[in-house]
């Protein structure tokens, strides 16, 4: 049996990545860390990652939760680093 722990192993995605998709779907982390897997991996997926952690950031900045900001942006600072296919992608839309 694979325990949480394995799942974020496997998925190529830190553990605060599968942190946005669970709460941009309102799901529980095990089945984002399912979801951040498939979408890693297919061919726009990165790029719907990219927008769901960049949409937690507008909702937490719509709240005004200056913490959540902060951390999201680093999230989504650190998954530009690590998938630096879409990083470059963003960088030549802008």
């Amino acid at each position: 049996m694979l325990t949480y722990e394995d799942c974020v192993g496997l998925c190529e995605l830190s553990e605060e990545e599968i942190a946005a998709i669970s709460e941009h779907e309102h799901i529980p982390k095990i089945v984002a860390a399912e979801l951040g897997a498939y979408l890693v991996r297919s061919p726009d997926g990165e790029d719907r990652i990219r927008r769901i952690i960049l949409d937690d950031i507008r909702d937490a900045e719509r709240r005004q939760d200056l913490k959540r900001t902060f951390e999201l942006k680093a999230v989504l600072h650190h998954f530009m680093q690590h998938h630096p296919k879409k990083a470059s992608l963003l960088a030549a839309e802008n």
